[in-house]
């Protein structure tokens, strides 16, 4: 250890480097790039609808719960459960807010744990056309998480809700780090979003068929 300290003083008191010397210490000392995650869009939203914060233990239990009928939910070890409720929050939210705004950029989706909560797409002329009503289980905004492209859709709440909140940074690091929980979640999101897709199909076809 002495002699390593030693050869560090020795530089410090060396004589002046020439320019390679120079170009060394320069790149090795510079500023590096700020790589610290931005802040989800969440965030501000949490604040705008006054989001609680819900005990993660009971928020686990109920997302565990809501998709008891997932293959790959059940299959989860106990370190997995424990990543997984380390990385969602969990909140509950009041009746009457605007979870999903229309139109906005979205890198955030919400599983419905309890509650209720429209789906509505503004009109021109601001009125609101139902196009689902979203119960436990559910996902909302989960489109926008995956492509990054703007709402489709306004989310509000008709009930008391408790939600689990998944961000991209989240989801990217599941993928990563956890890729049999990363691939857990995507297959829960992906069946719904399959669901919703078909029902919305059928809706179109007797649509088209009536008219």
């Amino acid at each position: 250890m002495k002699r390593l300290l030693d050869r560090f003083k020795g530089v410090a008191q060396a004589a002046p480097r020439d320019a390679d010397d120079e170009g060394f210490f320069a790149t090795q000392f510079m500023e590096r790039p700020d790589v610290t995650p931005r802040a989800s869009a969440w965030s501000a939203r949490a604040l705008g609808v006054g989001a609680q914060a819900l005990d993660a233990a009971t928020g686990l239990a109920l997302l565990l719960k809501a998709w008891s009928d997932d293959t790959y939910m059940t299959l989860l070890t106990d370190a997995e459960c424990d990543k997984l409720r380390s990385q969602l929050e969990f909140v509950t939210v009041a009746a009457g807010r605007e979870l999903i705004v229309q139109d906005e950029k979205g890198d955030y989706a919400l599983i419905v744990l309890e509650g209720l909560v429209a789906v509505d797409r503004v009109q021109p002329t601001g009125s609101r056309a139902r196009l689902a009503e979203a119960r436990e289980g559910d996902v909302l905004g989960e489109l926008s998480l995956l492509d990054a492209g703007a709402r489709f859709a306004s989310c509000l709440t008709l009930s008391r809700c408790s939600l689990a909140v998944i961000t991209r940074e989240a989801l990217d690091e599941f993928a990563i780090e956890e890729p049999r929980l990363g691939l857990a979640i995507m297959a829960s999101v992906a069946r719904r979003l399959s669901l919703r897709m078909r029902q919305l199909s059928a809706r179109l076809g007797a649509l088209l068929t009536a008219g």
